[in-house]
This record gives structure tokens, sequence and C-alpha cells, in this order.
């Protein structure tokens, strides 16, 4: 029989409908690892890596390690080993980005370079670096700077455009 435990606080945070929060920790460096191996199973790939960038919410820093990162605030960072970005009409990206798929409807600022297809939707805007695989830009949608594909690993060719 004990005299007095100290209650242990245990915040709970909503989530958003829909969506699962990331078992991350957002810091100078973000990066959505999988549980440590105490608690390890053995299919880890089951349970998505996501990062959502809320409204009103501002990050800077790195970003790895992500299956799908959204952005609808604002961010300034180095993303790298993620498959797929988001940037929502809210969302703006400044810095880096190495992808495989992206889908912009926010701004994006710098350098972006994605394997697979980058889709611009019609409030979309991307400036910078842009390397693709495959672009599909919807009637609205703006792209400026220096813009090249990219084939197998490798960039192949390069253009310069303006386009809107």
């Amino acid at each position: 029989m004990s005299e007095s435990q100290t209650p242990t606080f245990r915040p709970e945070i909503a989530k958003r409908p829909g969506v699962d929060l990331p078992k991350a920790v957002v810091q100078g460096t973000a990066s959505a690892m999988p549980p440590s191996s105490a608690s390890s199973k053995s299919d880890h790939t089951a349970d998505p890596k996501v990062l959502l960038i809320g409204r009103e919410i501002s990050l800077n820093g790195q970003i790895t390690a992500c299956d799908k990162v959204i952005v609808e605030g604002k961010v300034e960072a180095q993303l790298t080993d993620s498959r797929f970005v988001e940037v929502s009409e809210s969302g703006q990206f400044k810095g880096s980005a190495e992808v495989e798929e992206a889908e912009i409807r926010g701004r994006f600022e710098g350098r972006l370079s994605v394997r697979g297809r980058l889709l611009i939707r019609g409030s979309g805007k991307v400036t910078g670096e842009i390397a693709y695989g495959q672009i599909e830009i919807e009637c609205g949608g703006e792209i400026s700077g220096t813009v090249q594909t990219v084939a197998a690993g490798s960039r192949s060719s390069s253009t310069s455009a303006a386009a809107e």
C-alpha cells in the first residue's frame, strides 16, 4: 500500500477528421521514424508516415523519411527521402524538395525535383529550379524558372520556361 502517487498528466490532442497524424516529433528537424525496436513489428509499411503542417503553422528545418507531407501553413525547409508532397491552397513552401510525386495548389519557391508526376493545380504557382518526370498544369496554374525533365534517375534535357 503506497501513501501517495503523483498523478500523471496526459493531454489529449484532437485529431482532424479523416487524417491520421504521424508518429513523428517535429522540432528543428522533423522526421517520421518508425516506432522503437522495443515495440517492433515485422511490417512497418502498413503504417504510412504522414506529416501535416496545418494552417497558421510555420516550420523551419529539415524534413526526412515521410511517405506524405501536407503543407497547409508556411514551410522553409529541405525535404528529402519522401514520396509525396502536397501544398494546399493556403500552403507556402520555400526551400528544396526531392520527391516521387508532387501536387501544388498553393505556392512553391525554390528547388523542386519530382522523379514522377508533378501536378500544378489551377491555384498553384511554382517558381525556381524545377525538374520532373511528367508534368500536368491545370488552367490557371503557373510555373516559372529553370525547368528540366528527369529521365530514369538522371537529368536529361533542360529548358528555360515562364508559363502561365
